[in-house]
């Protein structure tokens, strides 16, 4: 059998930031407990990857899917790879597209998960496609936390950077998001799984190893990352200060009304 689409939500136990962060709780329910439960709203197969029984045994208790992966994986992207050739050799199904997200990112919107799949069905040349969202203030165009892309007119990007792209060369800094129209990248990928099983054996490159953003390797190696802009506010959490704001202020503040 072959279907479409599979989202594959990669969990680890041991960030250096925050511990047990797929363990964390929220308003009642963990951290990947709620990731899941956004993703099936937009894709019938999701599957947490992991290479933790304690991740492991909490999405079963909450009858989630789960894949076990190696511990050795240099990323999500990697783990996406082993867990789409688990499932299928398991469960006897091929997908032609996998979706990877993020197991921090407990508030993403199903729409946006819909929104990158259409790529995948409009054209099926396409290779990769994630996320950008317009930027609009100064304070985001300038922090390095928040990765940028720049992009070609038929809306592929052409590279992506830790720092503003392009420079306006001829206005002061403060002007630039009033010049030219900015994006950031909102790290959520779609991928034809044979071109998953091809990026899962690049090494990494020197872009990459410069901006610590893995998503230069691809490029780098003439892969095409078609983009899909999203108008939703993402809400990821690296540290438990980031959770421990978001209790405080009410998680219910950050799901929009439907």
């Amino acid at each position: 059998m072959i279907k479409k689409f599979i989202a594959i939500i990669p969990s680890r136990y041991g960030s250096s930031r925050f511990p047990g962060k797929p363990l964390a709780d929220i308003a009642g329910k963990p951290m990947i407990q709620r990731v899941y439960e956004q993703v099936i709203q937009a894709v019938d197969d999701v599957w947490v990857a992991t290479d933790d029984e304690r991740i492991a045994t909490t999405v079963r208790s909450f009858g989630g899917n789960v894949v076990m992966t190696s511990a050795d994986h240099r990323s999500g992207t990697d783990r996406c790879a082993e867990a789409v050739r688990n499932v299928s050799r398991d469960t006897g199904i091929s997908f032609e597209v996998v979706i990877n997200v993020q197991g921090d990112e407990p508030f993403i919107e199903p729409q946006q998960i819909a929104l990158l799949q259409k790529p995948f069905v409009m054209d099926p040349k396409t290779e990769i496609a994630t996320l950008i969202q317009p930027i609009h203030q100064t304070e985001v165009l300038f922090n390095i936390a928040e990765a940028k892309v720049v992009l070609d007119i038929h809306g592929n990007a052409m590279f992506f950077s830790r720092l503003p792209i392009p420079m306006n060369f001829r206005c002061e800094q403060s002007d630039w998001i009033h010049m030219f129209s900015y994006f950031a990248h909102v790290g959520i990928y779609a991928y034809r799984t044979d071109i998953l099983e091809k990026l899962n054996n690049l090494p990494e490159g020197m872009l990459e190893k410069a901006e610590s953003l893995e998503q230069l390797r691809w490029l780098e190696n003439g892969y095409k990352i078609k983009t899909v802009e999203t108008n939703y506010a993402t809400v990821g959490i690296d540290t438990p200060e980031d959770l421990k704001k978001i209790v405080e202020e009410g998680f219910e503040k950050f799901y929009p009304k439907r």
